[in-house]
């Protein structure tokens, strides 16, 4: 049996000095890219000094993509982000985006995931008899179902009982004692893993269960082999007997998959147990060190019936290099019966398919909405759209309220959620900032009937570009802890006025204006 710190060691990242940066693949990575990019301008050099009427050429390309933006699907935010560029930049400019368009470098990628979630659309049926509960049918929520599942297999479930954790310490402990009693397979999906206190308890069990023979998976994404684990962290893993692998892994070449990233959370046990929300495995997430002040998360924790969408959704993702992918094994039906109420639906999202689950969902509860919304979010970079709906709800009477950081971890994100906060505030809504530190909780409570948590944030990034998961409840007990908690937060909150906007830093103005022009693409 290992002991923590054995397990710590045994994967710990190597220190890296300056030779050893060096002649590293990260350093290595970064170079090549840099010649990709001089390779490109040199090309580009070349053909504006001897290529015939390469003006005319010039400007036949730009014009032509201006042509495609208008026809093209996108939305108009983003359409106007990349007129703004091609005018400033227009062959470049134009070249960018028929190569973001064209998804070079990820086709192959984007045709593999398309066909496996087109494959098991149907592998989960849905209970009939859940769907059509009077209660779903008044309340639109079988049309939301319905809606979802145009674009993966999300049913409704109703024998699932739910667990409300309002902070990433109480997530981790309770983590600790299910991963204790898997006896089949455990499998973890996570934007971040990092080393330190809160994955060295959770890699001892993980360890120790693989030796036994379960069934141990990791997925993490591949921005973590530059920012927090090693590139043969896979490899090292296995010497655990763990299965592990990273998703879109870095690569030496430019490429649109770098856009495109695993933000999910999600900790599947047996088929029984799941764990979903916005914390990562890393320490800052249960407080253990600090970063930006006092870490605020959430999660949650289903057990029954529900859990199969999230184990589906795990492999979906596993699968993706798989030669023949396994599924039936793994989707079993639980036929234990919970101490549940109301109605679970966990459902994923993905930049592939033009279909904007995330905010869809987030717009459907504005719309419906009769008493009041309440968002936490650590992000606020929002579309057109989204933007009209948080308005609407507001302007029709609806308590819209909006728990933000107090402390950033990005200040340009934070000068850009600023923004909004003028035209949202004259609507209405009413903005509150944490001043105990930051935010990273995505929690939308409605009516005392409705709640989402999930790992989906109210900005581009997570309703546009990443893969992401979420778990929408509908009249579970565990929605009155969520408005609880949200009302507790608040009361550690600061509230925007028009005169804190008036009073707002010179730099949160400037740059938040700045960063305005391009934020579709941030």
């Amino acid at each position: 049996m290992l002991h923590n710190d054995e397990t710590i060691h045994l994967l710990k990242r190597r220190k890296k000095g300056l030779l050893h940066l060096i002649f590293s693949r990260l350093f290595l990575m970064i170079l090549l890219l840099i010649f990709q990019m001089m390779l490109f301008l040199t090309i580009y050099s070349i053909f504006a000094e001897y290529v015939p009427n390469f003006a005319v050429i010039q400007g036949l390309f730009t014009t032509l993509m201006v042509f495609y933006l208008f026809r093209c699907n996108m939305d108009s935010s983003a359409k106007l982000t990349w007129l703004a560029i091609i005018s400033v930049f227009p062959l470049p400019g134009a070249i960018l985006l028929w190569f973001t368009t064209k998804s070079v470098g990820y086709r192959a990628h984007r045709y593999t995931i398309s066909k496996l979630i087109e494959t098991t659309k149907d592998i989960l049926p849905q209970d009939q008899a859940v769907l059509s509960q009077p209660e779903l049918t008044d309340s639109g929520t079988d049309d939301l179902c319905r809606y979802i599942n145009r674009t993966g297999c999300f049913p409704i479930y109703s024998n699932t009982e739910v667990t409300y954790f309002p902070q990433g310490e109480d997530k981790f402990t309770a983590l600790l004692e299910e991963l204790q009693k898997a006896e089949r397979f455990i499998f973890l999906e996570y934007f971040i893993i990092d080393e330190g206190y809160m994955w060295g308890r959770v890699l001892k069990i993980l360890a120790e269960k693989a030796a036994k023979g379960i069934d141990v998976r990791v997925m993490f994404d591949g921005m973590c082999e530059i920012s927090t684990l090693s590139f043969d962290y896979p490899k090292r893993m296995a010497e655990l007997g763990i299965k592990c692998r990273a998703f879109a892994p870095i690569r030496p070449f430019i490429s649109t998959h770098y856009n495109y990233r695993d933000h999910r959370k999600i900790l599947v046990i047996d088929g029984e147990t799941a764990f979903n929300g916005g914390i990562n495995l890393a320490d800052e997430y249960i407080n253990r060190v600090e970063r930006f002040g006092h870490w605020k998360d959430t999660a949650v924790m289903l057990k029954g019936s529900a859990v199969q969408s999230f184990t589906l959704m795990f492999l979906q993702m596993w699968n993706i290099t798989e030669r023949n992918p396994e599924w039936d094994k793994y989707l079993v039906l639980t036929e234990k019966r919970y101490n549940s109420d109301g109605y679970v639906m966990p459902y994923g999202d993905i930049p592939l398919d033009g279909d904007k689950v995330g905010e869809n969902v987030y717009m459907d509860i504005l719309n419906r909405a009769k008493s009041y919304v309440y968002i936490m979010t650590p992000y606020l970079i929002l579309d057109g759209e989204l933007e009209s709906s948080l308005k609407f709800a507001a302007q029709r009477g609806i308590d819209v309220r909006i728990i933000l950081p107090g402390i950033p971890d990005k200040k340009p994100a934070y000068a850009l959620a600023k923004t909004h906060y003028t035209s949202l505030k004259e609507a209405g809504v009413r903005i509150f900032e944490y001043t105990p530190g930051f935010v990273h909780a995505k929690v939308c409570v409605c009516d005392d009937e409705k709640a989402v948590v999930g790992t989906i944030n109210f900005d581009y990034r997570s309703l546009y570009h990443h893969f992401e998961c979420a778990t929408y409840m509908y009249r579970t007990s565990c929605i009155s802890d969520i408005r609880s908690d949200f009302l507790h937060v608040q009361d550690k909150c600061r509230e925007v006025t028009p005169e804190t906007i008036k009073n707002e830093k010179l730099y949160y103005r400037f740059v938040g204006s700045l960063m305005k022009i391009i934020a579709p693409l941030i």
